[in-house]
């Protein structure tokens, strides 16, 4: 595998899984949440190419996460900003990498707390096929599969880039 993916043609794929999801769920008024940071960031993009009317939504899901008494918090935790109602909506959560399925888990915690949704349709950049809880993407820009000592990293906001790196040793 080459140590740079190519961003363009994953979020060119991911953008026309969602068009699929929008259209085929009948979806008239989508409201995007980008999960923070990388989710965020790919979600910027989307929100553009599909000339979405309601606002960008972002969820920080630190306070969700159930690894937080082992890793403890971020120093710059950062508040999620839900510029409208998620009650009855239809969501398009995005995030950058799909893995263990354990953030989608606390990012739908979270939109929980601020309402029950219609709907919600999962789009992530890049699926890593491997789960720890039963999570799948409605649309996905592409899928990996890396040795145990493997990362992928997403930098960005601009420009947006994907590489595989080494993980680092705690």
């Amino acid at each position: 595998m080459s140590n740079n993916l190519d961003i363009q043609q994953l979020l060119n794929h991911l953008e026309s899984g969602l068009r699929d999801v929008i259209s085929e769920r009948r979806i008239a008024k989508p409201l995007m949440i980008g999960i923070h940071t990388g989710g965020g960031w790919v979600a910027e993009v989307l929100h553009k190419r599909l000339e979405l009317e309601e606002p960008l939504g972002l969820l920080n899901i630190s306070f969700y996460r159930d690894d937080f008494s082992q890793i403890g918090m971020h120093p710059q935790v950062a508040p999620s900003s839900l510029p409208v109602a998620v009650e009855g909506r239809d969501i398009l959560l995005i995030d950058d990498v799909l893995f263990t399925g354990r953030t989608i888990r606390a990012a739908l915690n979270e939109i929980f707390d601020y309402g029950r949704p219609n709907q919600v349709a999962l789009g992530v950049l890049l699926d890593r096929g491997e789960r720890q809880l039963p999570f799948q993407p409605d649309a996905v820009g592409g899928r990996v599969a890396l040795s145990s000592g493997e990362q992928i990293k997403l930098s960005g906001p601009e420009p947006l880039a994907l590489s595989i790196n080494l993980q680092e040793s705690r």
